[in-house]
């Protein structure tokens, strides 16, 4: 009884001079029913199956889209760098779990050496030169009986799991921009298309002044007015041609390739068969949807379990330790049975006064679960804004559909209007020109609207996690 009870008083000589008390967590993930959504979301049509398939972009209805971000999953740089990271939780994890396992080395030390006069060895050894031998097998096995060793590898566990969610919200961050890259490319070709247009109306506008000029029906004022809108257009053109090459020269970054890739880029032709409409169950199930949020959400675990494996710390460590092995002077008798050591036996290790570094590094870890927390909160808080932006865009364009689809339509009547009346000497020049000027504003609107509706068709598959289920 004798040695328990001599145990059983440093346990409690122990934890009398290294308390836990005040060192607590403040911060709890937000239930994510209490973040209000109903009202900025309701106008939306809900349907259960409403999330985003894995390949979302499929949607756009563009089979060039489709391989540019299929190139940019399979050789795009962020997602080697995601990958590595995944790669090296793994082993940061296989590392934590060692400590589980009974470990077991080999080591061998021959050395000469001069044997001190005054030590253990009489004469003739004491003053003499000799060889030390020695050969010897080690075992140890940590008992883990607080759970330190195993709160270690769960949390090690849990940064696997984080970096594999990371990886996730890295391909979906990579394959949106891709896709918005994609859609800027459209817009501006459509751009494109508005000015080619509009530089051919001056074109003929022109000739028509210079015939009436000729015929003295007008005079050099309106001449020149026609002739100056020329340059303004043709410089139109070459700056979104500009805008053209530096978009494919971002999507060939995107791709991780050179410009050169960009080149090889036609021109998009998307056919959008997307609808507004949100799942059934935000934003609860929003928790398990989005990548960034899953990553959060094993972060917090993690730094549970680290907070765990620190407060072990403050309790006795006890660990089994054996070996197995030959030693002897010189290498005559070094292989004999004379020269065989064995032992075993338990070490104890008491935490009694350490200068506050254990209180110190529990502070750490509980700061830490709080940040966990926090930043999990924020995510939470964020995607469920991200969500109701986008479907505030997407009503923002459909509402403004039939506005300016009437804008063009009267636009155009007006600008026919003022061009018969042009021809016929009822009005100058310039009620022509203002009347273009409106028309090419409202069919650039139209052009912006189209652009807008499948950005917004991109975001809102964002926003939803991109087909993400939490289970990859």
């Amino acid at each position: 009884m004798t040695p328990r009870l001599a145990f059983a008083a440093l346990l409690a000589f122990a934890a009398g001079c290294v308390s836990t008390d005040g060192l607590e967590k403040h911060s709890a993930p937000v239930d994510p029913l209490q973040l209000k959504a109903a009202q900025s979301l309701a106008p939306a049509p809900v349907t259960p199956d409403a999330w985003p398939s894995d390949a979302w972009w499929k949607s756009i209805g563009d089979p060039q889209l489709d391989a540019l971000v299929e190139e940019a999953l399979a050789s795009g740089p962020s997602l080697r760098l995601a990958r590595a990271r995944v790669d090296h939780a793994l082993a940061l994890a296989e590392s934590a779990g060692a400590a589980l396992r009974p470990q077991l080395s080999a080591s061998v030390y021959p050395s000469r050496q001069r044997i001190s006069e005054n030590y253990i060895f009489p004469r003739p050894l004491a003053g003499s030169w000799d060889w030390q031998n020695q050969a010897m097998l080690n075992f140890s096995y940590d008992f883990d009986f607080w759970g330190r060793n195993g709160a270690a590898q769960a949390a090690a566990l849990g940064q696997v799991k984080a970096a594999e969610a990371d990886a996730r919200a890295a391909a979906l961050v990579l394959s949106s921009a891709v896709a918005l890259a994609y859609v800027q490319l459209s817009r501006t070709y459509d751009q494109i298309d508005l000015a080619r247009e509009l530089l051919l109306q001056r074109e003929q506008q022109l000739n028509l002044v210079r015939e009436r000029h000729a015929a003295g029906l007008d005079s050099r004022v309106e001449l020149k007015q026609a002739e100056g809108t020329l340059p303004e257009s043709r410089q139109r053109i070459v700056q979104l041609e500009e805008t053209v090459a530096l978009t494919r020269h971002q999507i060939a970054a995107l791709l991780g390739k050179g410009p050169d890739r960009g080149l090889e880029i036609a021109r998009p032709a998307p056919k959008p068969d997307a609808r507004l409409a949100l799942p059934s169950q935000l934003p609860a199930d929003l928790i398990g949807r989005r990548p960034d949020i899953v990553a959060s959400r094993w972060r917090v675990e993690a730094a549970a379990h680290d907070t765990d494996a620190a407060r072990a710390e403050f309790y006795p460590n006890v660990n089994l330790l054996a070996f197995i092995g030959l030693q002897s002077l010189g290498w005559s008798k070094f292989l004999e049975a004379g020269s065989r050591v064995l032992g075993a036996g338990p070490a104890l290790s008491l935490p009694i006064f350490d200068g506050g570094r254990l209180r110190g590094n529990l502070g750490a870890k509980n700061a830490d679960y709080d940040a966990a927390v926090e930043q999990y909160n924020q995510a939470l808080a964020d995607a469920l804004r991200d969500v109701a932006d986008q479907v505030a865009a997407w009503r923002s364009v459909e509402r403004q559909d039939g506005e300016v689809a009437e804008g063009v339509a009267t636009a155009q009547a007006a600008y026919d209007l003022a061009l018969a009346r042009f021809r016929s000497g009822l009005s100058s020049y310039l009620s022509v020109l203002e009347s273009e000027s409106q028309l090419t504003a409202q069919r650039g609107l139209a052009a912006e609207l189209r652009a807008r509706r499948l950005e917004a068709a991109v975001g809102l598959a964002r926003a939803l996690g991109g087909g993400y289920t939490g289970r990859s």
